[in-house]
């Protein structure tokens, strides 16, 4: 089981590759009815994490992103911010963390999986269920899955957790006036307090208020964060 980044990495673990499921939909992108079939099956998509139990993944992860749930596209080709128009992957391409722009809109490949892994880059979400809009949750659904989080977050020890949608995050952890950014995680009951906790806006292009600039600035930030700890 790996202990440490180095550990873990596939240029080091022989063991290692690609264990997510490929896109059901092969190399094609969802079509309209794909797209329904997927909100509606209430179906998510899988973690994108090194090995995939969490034990495993004990300290691996040099950040955690964490979405507020999948869309439509997303759930229907496994794999995380894959509609075209989300600004995610851009972002930390022109941040310099990843050496290119994952194309994930017809699935993730296992290349970039590796390269992932070899970073010690994990995506997840706050809730599992696909909908077209964040919104569309419930507080309910937000409160249980920040509960999931943080007992998952003791488990992975990531260096940094980085949640990307502030309106999200103010419901899912009951902390109305939270703005973006480094947050104390004194508040939080059971965060562990080796693990920091940044907010970053909501990637989707129906985020006005940002660009791939603006994103890319907050993901250098967090980075160097994570490498410092």
């Amino acid at each position: 089981m790996p202990t440490t980044l180095d550990d873990m990495s596939p240029l080091h673990d022989t063991s290692w590759k690609p264990w997510r499921r490929a896109s059901p939909l092969g190399t094609q992108r969802p079509t309209k009815a794909d797209l329904a079939a997927a909100l509606h099956s209430r179906h998510g998509r899988e973690d994108v994490l090194p090995y995939p139990i969490d034990e495993q993944n004990t300290g691996a992860i040099r950040v955690l992103a964490v979405g507020i749930n999948p869309s439509p596209w997303t759930a229907a080709v496994n794999a995380p911010f894959a509609r075209p128009g989300n600004r995610f992957w851009k972002s930390l391409a022109t941040a310099g963390i990843t050496d290119h722009v994952v194309d994930a809109a017809s699935g993730l490949s296992p290349t970039d999986e590796q390269m992932l892994a070899e970073l010690g880059f994990g995506i997840t979400n706050i809730v599992s269920r696909p909908t077209a809009r964040a919104d569309e949750l419930s507080a309910t659904e937000l409160r249980a899955g920040a509960q999931q989080l943080t007992q998952r977050v003791e488990v992975i020890r990531p260096n940094v957790v980085a949640i990307l949608g502030v309106t999200a995050f103010r419901t899912a952890f009951s902390l109305p006036h939270a703005t973006l950014g480094h947050q104390r995680t004194e508040p939080l009951k059971d965060w562990p307090e080796t693990v920091q906790l940044w907010v970053l806006p909501n990637p989707s292009g129906l985020n006005a208020h940002e660009n791939i600039a603006t994103h890319a600035a907050k993901w250098r930030t967090v980075w160097s964060a994570a490498e410092e700890t």
